[in-house]
């Protein structure tokens, strides 16, 4: 037990280290299975308080999913084979600037709105390689079937 812990106290530092230059824009909250996040090149295992920042690409492998919760607490759950793209997060609400913009390359994603949306539900988009999601409600679930 505290050799798991032992590694995944390791793999949060050397993701701090990875990912300095940039603040983070929210975390991974749950993980099952294998998962990445991907910046600038660079992958590393997703652990818990893993940060994601504006660019990650997030990738779960099969029998995996992933948790993130962003600044604003916005929730986005990852099924297997999933990958997604964090293109834009601007969340500055007493300067008025907010924005949620990702992909969704492949795989299955469960997004639960958080200040973004209920603020200004036009600046969340998710794109799809058939579409784009204007995000109006709260809570919607899609899935994207490899080529």
């Amino acid at each position: 037990m505290r050799k798991n812990l032992f590694f995944a106290v390791l793999l949060f530092l050397i993701s701090l280290s990875v990912f300095a230059d940039s603040a983070p824009i929210g975390y991974v909250k749950t993980v099952k299975g294998e998962a990445f996040v991907v910046n600038e090149g660079k992958s590393i295992r997703a652990v818990v308080a893993t940060p994601i920042i504006e660019g990650s690409i997030l990738k779960t492998g099969n029998n995996a999913s992933l948790g993130i919760t962003f600044k604003d607490n916005t929730v986005m759950s990852f099924g297997p084979n999933t990958e997604l793209t964090v293109d834009e997060y601007l969340y500055s609400p007493n300067k008025g600037k907010l924005k949620l913009a990702a992909s969704l390359a492949k795989g299955t994603l469960s997004y639960l709105s958080g200040a973004i949306a209920k603020i200004k539900p036009e600046a969340v988009s998710v794109k799809t390689p058939t579409g784009t999601i204007g995000v109006r409600g709260t809570h919607f679930l899609v899935r994207v079937e490899p080529d």
